[in-house]
């Protein structure tokens, strides 16, 4: 990749992002025969820096950098000097002067990662693992190798395939990065939710806009539920939690009206009863475990082309 850091899917090129599909589909090919973990990173240190509250995008990269046999250190804000005002600077500067080459950072702010690697604090690389309500861009990344897995006809273009993201918009960082990412594959994505949670401007962004799920929903070859972010909510979005579920939850109803082929995608933590049924997120289209997995190997290919690492092997024994 040209690029050292990965703060916004606008850093990579359509030609980077499917070489970056593909090299998590080769790692996982590898790490699922007898090579289950790599030398590649051997000896580099990677660091998860949260500001925010995470299970499954810390514990992923966190799996992809030993799987690469890198060494990781995972700062917490909470119990750590930041509750005592220490800035985002000197944090940086004393995780790099304790050998980070490659930070991860999450952060309630938007714009934080892209501070923390423009400012020229730091010469560590930075990839941003959610800020604010701006960006996720790996997971926008496992979302769209998720889609490539069941689509193996579009594996090289998106062309034709018919994406819904559902729900929360205006709060998702998710929401922006797949809606980038999955136009720039080709995708045609469109965003289904109430008035009041479109964000402003989205006539900017390379999207069909739907209030109507209902109407969408048969065309769609993948549906991606979003949670509803009560915590940034601080106004009245919607009247109730009752009648969100009836206007854009996916129902069991709904789940009948899906393609038999499309799949139901959902970037975690859920809320089973409001923006998805139990039956939808459990049911044979659902492959919100099968994201889970892919982040792994997705990450572990962010991390090996950012730090390049050592030739992957094709074959050998476990290290």
């Amino acid at each position: 990749m040209h690029t050292r850091n990965l703060l916004s899917i606008k850093d990579l090129t359509r030609v980077e992002a499917f070489e970056l599909l593909d090299t998590a589909h080769e790692l996982s090919r590898i790490t699922d025969g007898a090579i289950k973990k790599l030398p590649t990173l051997r000896g580099r240190t990677v660091v998860n820096l949260f500001f925010e509250d995470s299970t499954r995008t810390r514990l992923s990269f966190e799996a992809a950098a030993k799987r690469l046999s890198a060494d990781v250190i995972n700062f917490s804000a909470k119990g750590s000097s930041v509750s005592k005002g220490e800035s985002l600077k000197d944090t940086a500067q004393t995780l790099e002067a304790m050998g980070a080459e490659l930070i991860i950072i999450r952060h309630g702010a938007s714009g934080s990662a892209q501070r923390l690697a423009e400012s020229g604090w730091i010469k560590a690389h930075v990839v941003n693992a959610g800020d604010g309500t701006h960006e996720h861009p790996t997971q926008a990344l496992l979302d769209a190798f998720t889609i490539r897995s069941h689509f193996p006809a579009h594996k090289t273009d998106f062309q034709g395939l018919r994406i819904g993201i559902v729900g929360d918009i205006l709060h998702s960082r998710v929401a922006r990065s797949d809606a980038l990412l999955l136009t720039m594959l080709g995708a045609k994505v469109t965003l289904i939710a109430p008035p009041t949670l479109i964000p402003i401007g989205v006539e900017s962004w390379p999207v069909n806009v739907s209030y109507s799920l209902d109407e969408e929903i048969p065309a769609l070859d993948a549906v991606m539920m979003l949670r509803v972010q009560s915590e940034r909510m601080d106004d009245a979005f919607f009247p109730t939690e009752r009648e969100y579920s009836r206007d854009y939850g996916l129902t069991t109803e709904r789940l009948r009206a899906l393609k038999k082929s499309a799949i139901i995608m959902h970037p975690g933590p859920m809320n089973r009863g409001l923006e998805i049924s139990a039956a939808s997120a459990d049911s044979e289209q659902s492959v919100i475990l099968e994201q889970v997995a892919n982040g792994v190997v997705v990450r572990m290919a962010v991390l090996y082309l950012l730090m390049g690492g050592a030739p992957i092997p094709t074959e050998g024994v476990l290290v």
